[in-house]
């Protein structure tokens, strides 16, 4: 199309937006709230705003723009403890995964994106996944709300530890749920599966609005992420390394180096995806997802590289509602499930009822 002709096109569109909407008379609608974005962004006028939403769509308005640009998520390359399935720590990248890094860097020399930024997580293996494509980035950053999730669990565990209120097995002496190596460190999906059968479907009917004990739900990062979110919005060129919340994950949240669910949230938003489909989202391994915003949609593009790595999705569960007999108690150390991981489990129904 010619300039010309989208000139054009342009003004008839605005002919036909008069037809449809009705200009606002800042005398006669004084007492409306409104906000009036002038020349796609270049200014704002903010009239008669009052609470909590309206400054929130007031904020949301004043940060996003129509420029195009493509945002770029990726997770790190294959770790150590993805290819043994071992959970827990902070692994560097696997032989695979320093692979994937390097190819990484080849598909972005290819693509030539001016002004990129690259946002990572603090984690080894996602700063090394980074790392290798410094140079070809006009800012690189760090992101610590892109890799910690559960800092309380990590700080009773901490106390645990330095006031050595542990017992010979790496356990805390008043209950296994606060010591991680006691009860995660080691074990792989199945047997958490067969160890907690509770939980395990407590999480299955719901995992978006599931809270683990002493951590945190998808809802809850959904919120932590909302800063993070409003900033790639406001960007132009951004490619994210983060982490998905792999199937392990039901007790990698346990877990004071826990993974999280970033890319999955981001990518739901830009998709504008449901909550209930949001948590089997698929992100896999060695993967670059593009994500191009336009007027009223996003595409979506994604680029599988030829890289052997571990799969850690998924699929939704298909559940009844009922529970099979004979599960086994939450927590098999002497706190009679009255611990500060169990009651949790016990009040969630209710909790989330009042938070409905």
């Amino acid at each position: 199309m010619s300039e010309e002709a989208a000139k054009e096109d342009f003004l008839k569109r605005i002919e036909m937006y008069k037809m449809q909407y009705e200009p606002i008379d800042e005398e006669a609608d004084e007492d409306l709230s409104y906000i009036k974005v002038i020349n796609a962004g270049k200014s704002f006028y903010v009239h008669n705003v009052n609470g909590h939403v309206q400054s929130r769509v007031v904020y949301f308005l004043m940060n996003i723009h129509l420029l195009p640009r493509s945002i770029y998520l990726t997770r790190h390359g294959e770790s150590e403890y993805n290819r043994i399935g071992r959970l827990g720590g902070d692994s560097p990248l696997s032989e695979n995964g320093l692979k994937y890094a390097t190819k990484l860097k080849g598909y972005f020399e290819t693509e030539e994106i001016s002004e990129l930024r690259i946002w990572s997580s603090q984690k080894i293996r996602a700063a090394q996944t980074a790392s290798r494509m410094a140079h070809l980035a006009a800012h690189v950053e760090y992101w610590k709300v892109l890799d910690e999730i559960d800092a309380v669990l990590e700080e009773i565990v901490m106390r645990n530890t330095l006031s050595g209120n542990r017992n010979e097995r790496g356990r805390s002496k008043n209950c296994n749920h606060l010591c991680v190596q006691g009860i995660c460190e080691g074990l792989t999906y199945e047997d958490f599966e067969a160890r907690y059968p509770k939980q395990f479907g407590e999480r299955d009917k719901d995992k978006y609005h599931y809270r683990y004990p002493s951590g945190e739900s998808y809802e809850d990062l959904v919120a932590r992420l909302e800063p993070v979110i409003m900033e790639l919005e406001r960007q132009s060129n951004v490619l994210v390394i983060s982490h998905q919340l792999s199937h392990n994950t039901f007790v990698h949240i346990l877990v004071h180096n826990s993974m999280q669910a970033v890319l999955r949230c981001i990518l739901a938003y830009f998709t504008n995806q449901n909550r209930d489909d949001l948590p089997y989202l698929k992100v896999p391994l060695h993967t670059v997802i593009k994500l191009t915003p336009k007027a009223y949609s996003c595409q979506v593009e994604m680029f599988k590289f030829d890289i052997a790595a571990v799969n850690t999705y998924r699929e939704k569960p298909k559940t009844d509602g009922t529970r099979a007999d004979g599960d086994l108690d939450l927590c098999d150390s002497p706190c009679n499930n009255n611990c500060l991981n169990c009651r949790p489990h016990r009040r969630q129904s209710s909790r989330l009822a009042r938070i409905e």
